[in-house]
């Protein structure tokens, strides 16, 4: 989001539309890729994963329907922001049930293993009672002093928080006008860039999530972390471009390759998350993204 913001605000809209395609792309073919070659087995998607990817899919379709037909502007822009806004009620609300739904018996449960673990404690110090070596008490055991930490303020947290919002800020225009710069430096267009290597460096948290999950054997997380942010990548981001870019100038700086892979990456994970996949479909998706990439600087490239 800070880099499309950072692109708008430089009079750079097709750099803030290639980023959003790009990273579409590259958080599919590139870091769920990633997430499926270093899971140590076959991955099987839950309830949730298959709503989240099909309901993805309904978003990709429109945008693609959309930027085929040219009809970017504000209206289509206000509608995926307001798509993005059902979204977070949605996610919202399903966490609101997760936590009505939970075992009331979890608190009684614990209570009794906590009863349980104190006369356990207390049997064991009948049986071991201190001596001159042993600790006479056990904070001390682990050293740990609970009266000296310390714990900071509600302002330190709300500071720390603008901070990373400035410094965020900044990276992101740093990363626009740097990619811009570069663009002009080899008579290339701000969408190609923009689809490549500048949505290659915005999508790198993705595919160390993707790649750390992974390994883990935690499939969901790779899985939640794509549709997740390919949904607020073509809601939010795409929404807040459509608002303050020129529909013709959006319209003309993509071509329908780049939005047949958007659609077609979107579709191949439906059945990847409905049928389980393997290691095989991760390095499939993974080349595709590289000659998505060879051919958008040799064929493509404008």
């Amino acid at each position: 989001l800070a880099v499309v913001v950072a692109s708008i605000l430089q009079d750079r809209p097709s750099l803030a539309l290639g980023n959003v395609i790009g990273s579409s792309i590259s958080n599919i073919l590139g870091a769920f890729s990633l997430g499926l070659l270093f899971h140590p087995g076959r991955v099987i998607f839950d309830r949730s994963a298959r709503v989240y990817s099909a309901f993805l899919f309904l978003i990709t379709t429109s945008f693609t329907v959309i930027a085929l037909t040219k009809t970017m502007g504000r209206a289509a822009g206000g509608i995926f922001i307001g798509v993005f806004a059902i979204y977070l009620v949605s996610i919202g609300y399903a966490i609101y049930k997760g936590v009505l739904d939970a075992p009331e018996s979890s608190d009684s449960d614990d209570s009794d293993d906590d009863e349980g673990g104190e006369g356990q404690d207390a049997d064991a110090q009948h049986d071991h009672p201190p001596a001159e070596i042993s600790p006479l008490l056990p904070n001390n055991a682990s050293g740990g002093c609970p009266g000296h930490s310390r714990k900071h303020t509600l302002f330190y947290h709300i500071a720390q928080l603008i901070l990373g919002f400035i410094k965020l800020s900044l990276s992101g225009y740093v990363l626009s006008h740097s990619a811009g710069s570069i663009a002009d430096a080899f008579n290339l267009s701000g969408t190609v860039l923009g689809i490549t290597i500048l949505s290659f460096a915005t999508t790198l948290p993705e595919k160390f999530v993707a790649i750390i999950s992974g390994a883990r054997g935690h499939g969901s997380i790779v899985i939640v972390s794509t549709a997740g942010s390919n949904v607020f990548l073509l809601t939010l981001c795409l929404g807040i471009t459509f608002v303050a870019g020129n529909p013709q100038g959006l319209a003309d700086s993509v071509i329908p390759f780049e939005l047949l892979v958007t659609w077609a990456s979107s579709a191949l994970l439906l059945p990847i998350v409905f049928l389980g996949s393997g290691r095989w479909v991760g390095a499939a998706l993974l080349l595709s993204y590289i000659a998505f990439i060879v051919l958008q600087f040799t064929i493509y490239r404008r």
